[in-house]
């Protein structure tokens, strides 16, 4: 027979406990295990007021956004009403049922505040990445590191052809003022641009990705043990600022955890001269980089390898048996070799290009046959010799650990366009997302059911 509902008078008091709801195998339980933020008041003690009304708790904070970018909720105004209805929400803010959520408007009042002053996301993602360490997740063995175009929250009916004349304007967005500070102090922001977004001029036209888009570069730097994100950094997305901040996240590591890899795994991007030369040189790591050359000739052609480098006698030896040198003549004043781009040219005689019978194989069109050599050369062969290794096979399958992370970040986080603008909003982001995907790594290898059996307070 079919049932109903009895009616009867709602009961005058209940006993309700939030932790006896929360499931032992629920993803925020196993993520609050190794959540310890007592030293967030510490750092931020300098940045708040002694007198005036309490603020909002910084744990809580933060707490709300790890929820927002565990489960892809992009709005923190949406976030706000999931977490006021959802009974595992409120147990990871530590929140009661009675207990008010606060308005969505409070984040970004923090965030580009205190919480910025202080750079708090990258003080949670170092705590955070040392507990990996502490865990034994970050063998330090071997890194790779890559980068992903985020897209940016710019769009695309308000760009301009570049460059850009910026007048000073009371009006000017954020992000803009961003970028006009940048362009003093920071190089890489002075890069001409093809096309430039009035909303966010920090962020690179593309078009390569599919139809032409503003993007920033997510660049992870991760140990291939156990695929930990040990550092991340946010640019705009040109190869030269990817490649720089690879050495910056590398010296972070270094500093911070006192860890430095026996190789470091990229893919062609990275393998230029000046980038091996650095890896190799001053850092003395292995480069399981493929070097990054445009050297090869057309078909048909004697290639740049078919001839000998001579160290001692400072020249190239052709198949022909002649000789390529970057020294000719004796100048009375004398004169560096070395171009604006770090290489040495070494070129044949005339002589030697008329009577050479293998001529109109090495330079039909030319009458002396020219080599381009880096003066980085020798870290350049350190990475030749290394990809022809065993080893160098097993690290280009370590080197798709990346493309995962990126591939997790973009389809299970809902973490594919950016939310707020500038480079700075980049790096907020970004932190966050490494963040999380850090957490969820600790609890998928190191969580521990709880002990009910042991007595501890709970949160009711």
């Amino acid at each position: 027979m079919m049932g109903q509902l009895p009616g009867q008078q709602n009961a005058l008091f209940y006993e309700f406990c939030l932790e006896k709801h929360i499931p032992p195998d629920h993803l925020l339980r196993q993520i609050d295990q190794f959540l310890n933020f007592d030293v967030i008041r510490k750092h931020l003690q300098d940045f708040y007021s002694h007198t005036g009304r309490p603020s909002i708790d910084p744990e809580l904070m933060i707490r709300m956004l790890l929820i927002g970018y565990c489960y892809g909720i992009r709005s923190e105004r949406r976030l706000c009403e999931e977490i006021r209805f959802n009974l595992a929400y409120r147990w990871f803010c530590r929140l009661g049922l009675e207990d008010a959520v606060p308005d969505h408007s409070t984040f970004s009042k923090n965030r580009h505040g205190r919480f910025r002053e202080a750079d708090l996301l990258r003080f949670v993602f170092d705590r955070v990445v040392q507990r990996c360490n502490d865990e034994g997740l970050i063998k330090g063995e071997g890194f790779a590191t890559d980068a992903s175009y985020i897209k940016a929250d710019a769009s695309r009916q308000r760009m301009v052809d570049g460059p850009v004349d910026w007048q000073p304007d009371p009006t000017q967005s954020r992000a803009v003022r961003e970028y006009l500070d940048a362009l003093e102090s920071d190089p890489l922001a002075r890069r001409p641009q093809k096309k430039v977004s009035t909303t966010d001029p920090m962020a690179q036209w593309a078009g390569d990705k599919g139809p032409g888009q503003f993007y920033y570069s997510d660049n992870y730097l991760i140990d291939i043990e156990h695929t930990v994100i040990v550092d991340v950094e946010s640019t705009p997305s040109h190869r030269i600022a990817e490649v720089t901040s690879t050495q910056t996240m590398i010296d972070r590591v270094e500093e911070n955890l006192d860890i430095k890899p026996d190789r470091l795994i990229a893919d062609t991007a990275y393998g230029s001269a000046a980038m091996l030369d650095w890896v190799v040189e001053q850092k003395q790591i292995e480069p399981h980089i493929p070097v990054l050359d445009k050297s090869e000739a057309k078909p048909g052609i004697i290639s740049q390898s078919d001839f000998i480098w001579d160290s001692e006698a400072d020249c190239y030896h052709c198949p022909g048996g002649n000789r390529l040198q970057s020294r000719r003549r004796n100048f009375t004043k004398p004169r560096s070799p070395i171009t604006k781009a770090n290489t040495i040219i070494y070129r044949s005689s005339q002589h030697d290009g008329r009577t050479c019978k293998l001529k109109h194989r090495c330079c039909p069109d030319t009458t002396f046959r020219k080599i381009t050599r880096s003066i980085y050369e020798s870290s350049r062969d350190v990475a030749r010799d290394i990809c022809e290794t065993p080893e160098y096979l097993q690290s280009r399958k370590d080197r798709k650990k990346v493309e995962v992370l990126f591939a997790h970040l973009k389809r299970i986080m809902n973490f594919d366009r950016l939310r707020l603008r500038g480079i700075t909003g980049a790096h907020d982001e970004f932190l966050l997302a490494a963040t999380v995907q850090n957490l969820k790594k600790l609890a998928q290898q190191r969580y521990k059911p709880p002990d009910y059996r042991i007595g501890a307070p709970v949160l009711c």
